[in-house]
């Protein structure tokens, strides 16, 4: 075999032209045996020889081969180093190299694609049982729900704050943090939520999170056992989905109307819960807020059947028509409520901070359970927002933001009038940063239309792919409005309108043919 042409043709391809000989002769005599180049049972040059042949020190070549000794790839005695008869992923190659010319089996090699990772690890039942999530969920633009007119926020200010949080930092903050969160960031959470949202807690009953869906992990793991019953709403919100089924949790879909989450008699008698997950003040999808009737009949029925709560309080910070509604979780005493929030709609997505707030009994068991196994840190973060918190400039911005938020909605809802008309009905515009057209006709496609919206550059999800249900009524797309200028909200839906009509009318075409 021709070493040299072997260790140029790897440096070509692999472009390792600075490293040093030793390393690169490892590295190349590595790759060859495992590619099948070199096969089990072959004899390597002499030391000696093959120093001479690329015209290196000899201990450059015993460097390499003691180290591939090592390593186990080689077996050395007294008379020769010989490659060891080990079985590498392309097991197929090594076999046909022994019946291949070295040039031939390197070439078959190369074109070897490597196997899947289903073909060694198999994904438990509850995780291939998790929803499939469109690929326009994570992108930017257009009317991709969730994502607040980033472009608004504050960041000067931010890093100000940011800043002072690090110099105010003692090394022993540098050690691993509180479990359930730096003190002052609970505090001013607790303080914030009691004036803002009539959450009745303490700062010992708050716990900081890496947002909402560590918040639901944590509530699924830590508040019921495999295969108790949850319910979540149908359509409902995905993330809540997969950590609930990832905990090993029986999830039962209960159907949303206008009105918010619709348990019946029968859902309670037949398939009671442990956990109840609802988003009441703006449901997601769907936009429908929960009437005060069905909060509080809610809240008596989970007490009565000894079920928690999870009130996912996404959206409650904009409220569009009429005053705010106050959280469940404060209407009654002792609300057998796992309160959840996140600044990721608020702020920024990145920050990652989100908090939950327990009922008073559970939160001394959840303190020393997180002291085990919480992970602990982004204390200068925390402070941060304590400090944004408390000078009253997440106020200031929070109002800022629904004087936007509430100018964009009405240009979105104006436009949604204009262009579409009759043949969808808008919901949940009165609070938020979306809101839903169902279309009338149920039997049009929306997980088609928003992919052909989405060929326009415009990002909407499809409100069936979040129902739990094949036969779901709630047919239409989401519209994120929070990044969209005034000025540019009319264009934009006039290409939706164009999208969803011409879908209308090519299904009345195929029913008149």
């Amino acid at each position: 075999m021709d070493f040299s042409l072997l260790i140029a043709r790897f440096t070509e391809r692999h472009q390792h032209h600075g490293w040093p000989r030793q390393r690169l002769l490892h590295e190349c005599l590595r790759a060859a045996i495992l590619d099948g180049t070199l096969a089990p049972g072959t004899r390597l040059v002499a030391s000696r020889a093959l120093a001479a042949e690329l015209k290196v020190a000899r201990n450059t070549v015993l460097y390499a081969y003691e180290q591939l000794s090592v390593e186990g790839y080689v077996v050395t005695d007294r008379r020769a180093t010989v490659v060891a008869a080990l079985v590498p992923l392309g097991a197929a190659a090594v076999a046909g190299s022994q019946a291949m010319p070295a040039s031939a089996s390197a070439s078959a090699s190369a074109s070897a694609q490597p196997a899947p990772a289903s073909a060694y690890v198999a994904l438990a039942r509850r995780a291939r049982d998790l929803r499939t999530v469109a690929a326009a969920a994570d992108l930017m633009g257009g009317f991709a729900p969730g994502v607040p007119a980033l472009e608004q926020f504050p960041l000067v200010l931010w890093r100000r704050m940011l800043e002072r949080a690090w110099r105010s930092l003692t090394p022993a903050q540098l050690n691993y943090g509180e479990p359930a969160g730096e003190p002052a960031l609970r505090e001013a959470i607790a303080d914030h939520l009691r004036a803002a949202r009539g959450v009745v807690c303490e700062a010992a009953q708050v716990f900081v999170t890496e947002g909402t869906q560590s918040s639901l992990d944590l509530c699924a793991r830590v508040f019921a056992d495999e295969g108790e019953t949850v319910w979540l709403e149908d359509p409902g919100y995905g993330g809540a989905l997969a950590a609930l089924r990832s905990a090993g949790l029986r999830v039962e879909g209960i159907a949303v109307d206008g009105e918010g989450i619709a348990p019946t008699a029968q859902d309670w008698q037949l398939r009671p819960p442990r956990l109840i997950y609802t988003t009441p003040s703006h449901q997601y999808p769907t936009g429908s807020v929960l009437s005060l009737r069905r909060r509080l009949g809610l809240l008596e029925a989970a007490r009565a059947a000894g079920a928690l709560i999870i009130e996912d309080d996404y959206d409650s910070e904009f409220r569009h028509d009429g005053p705010p509604l106050a959280a469940m979780q404060g209407l009654v005493a002792d609300a057998p409520v796992l309160y959840l929030g996140t600044f990721s709609k608020t702020m920024f997505p990145s920050l990652r901070i989100g908090f939950l707030v327990v009922p008073r009994a559970l939160a001394e068991p959840l303190t020393r359970m997180l002291a085990q196994s919480a992970a602990r840190g982004r204390v200068a973060e925390q402070l941060a927002l304590a400090e944004f918190l408390r000078s009253g400039q997440f106020a200031l911005h929070l109002r800022r933001m629904r004087r936007l938020y509430r100018q964009r909605r009405d240009a979105l809802a104006a436009a949604l009038l204009r262009h579409v008309g009759s043949s969808a009905v808008v919901h949940g515009g009165s609070a938020g940063m979306h809101l839903s057209l169902r279309f009338n006709d149920t039997a049009l496609d929306d997980a088609e239309i928003a992919a052909r919206v989405l060929e326009l550059g415009i990002v909407t999800h499809a409100l069936s792919v979040h129902a739990l249900r094949e036969d779901t009524q709630w047919r239409g797309l989401m519209l994120g409005y929070a990044q969209v200028p005034v000025e540019q909200m009319d264009a934009l839906v006039r290409q939706l309108a164009s999208v969803l009509h011409l879908a209308a009318f090519q299904r009345a075409r195929r029913q008149v043919d």
